[in-house]
């Protein structure tokens, strides 16, 4: 109690913890709270929704060790059918009061400064969601989204937004002010399947919020088979992509070019709403087939005649372009080609891919 009185006089920072049978790694997660340099006062709020293994008495058990170390541990949860993480994360934040929420998952591990790193930056940043780079646990896991999140850019953070790798500040990162929360509501309660971070992410940007990335290790991020990320159906994550793409680039845009005659650059046209297809001047590629061909029909479509899209060579085309090529897939080819441009990303091209 004498611990919860002092945290209302200093209330300064809550870590939100969605928990669903964590017990083969809660241990080593609460642990990386204690561990943590931060000189502020500390509210760690739990939901445990509807574990059934051992997690309740792990966290119990962790209870009077966050007291002695002067942070406030508030556990809630339910039985029965579990809410899923969107809900799970809302009813922690609900119970929560501080001013900064810093997100952790059950399944994964702080490094001793995360807190104050992302704090320090935070605080300057009232309207940013802020992230930090990570490492996996296997090291080999999904090599190629750990290396893109690692390596963007602070600019690239808004305009690789619309990648299949979905939000460019990854979620077990996130560290924001409750006004950011707040300004977008809440996280989406639909449940297993939903990528509730990514709708998130595009609300947040579409309110005109800001993204901000500390570049320093301070997370190790899990990967394993019951991950809630590998519920969440790839079809899904394209609607959000595209959507975003439309309302955040392709409204400003009168006209544009998709890069990659292919299936992903097909994929993309048919995707798109009928007042952003008449907005495709061209496709373009390297590949001379393709190329010879020199026209997408779309057969699709019920428009008599058929919409016909020319197909040029890359370098005949015409900027802005939406690229619709994976990177580091081709050997350096697709970034030599794109660099031979001088094109500036952001104004010239997006990637969605």
């Amino acid at each position: 109690m004498q611990c919860m009185a002092i945290f209302l006089l200093q209330m300064i920072l809550s870590i939100i913890m969605p928990v669903h049978n964590g017990e083969p790694w809660l241990v080593e997660c609460l642990e990386s709270v204690l561990a943590q340099k931060f000189s502020g006062s500390i509210q760690l709020s739990v939901y445990n929704d509807a574990s059934n293994d051992k997690s309740a008495t792990i966290l119990e058990g962790f209870r009077s060790k966050m007291e002695k170390a002067g942070i406030c541990m508030l556990i809630n949860g339910h039985n029965g059918t579990p809410v899923g993480v969107g809900a799970a994360r809302n009813r922690a934040i609900e119970a929560s009061s501080g001013q900064c929420l810093c997100f952790l998952d059950a399944d994964d591990v702080m490094d001793n400064r995360r807190i104050e790193m992302q704090y320090a930056a935070a605080v300057t940043r009232p309207n940013a969601i802020v992230g930090c780079q990570f490492r996996r646990l296997p090291e080999d896991s999904t090599p190629r989204f750990t290396d893109w999140c690692s390596r963007l850019k602070q600019e690239q953070l808004y305009t690789q937004a619309y990648t299949s790798h979905g939000p460019t500040v990854a979620m077990p990162t996130w560290f924001c002010s409750r006004e950011v929360y707040g300004n977008v509501g809440k996280f989406d309660e639909s449940g297993k399947g939903t990528p509730e971070d990514l709708i998130f992410f595009k609300a947040h940007l579409e309110s005109g919020g800001k993204l901000y990335r500390v570049d320093e290790v301070l997370m190790m991020y899990r990967y394993h088979p019951g991950a809630t990320t590998h519920s969440i159906h790839r079809d899904t994550i394209w609607e959000i992509q595209v959507s975003s793409l439309e309302e955040q680039v392709l409204c400003g845009w009168k006209q544009f070019t998709i890069w990659n005659a292919g299936k992903q650059g097909r994929k993309l046209y048919r995707s798109l709403k009928d007042e952003n297809k008449h907005k495709v001047i061209a496709f373009c590629d390297v590949d001379a087939k393709k190329i010879e061909k020199g026209v997408y029909i779309y057969e699709e479509s019920k428009k008599l005649p058929k919409p016909r899209v020319p197909i040029v060579h890359f370098t005949d085309a015409t900027p802005p372009f939406i690229i619709c090529i994976k990177q580091d897939l081709t050997e350096g080819g697709f970034e030599k080609n794109l660099a031979s441009l001088n094109l500036q990303e952001g104004k010239d091209y997006y990637f969605c891919s």
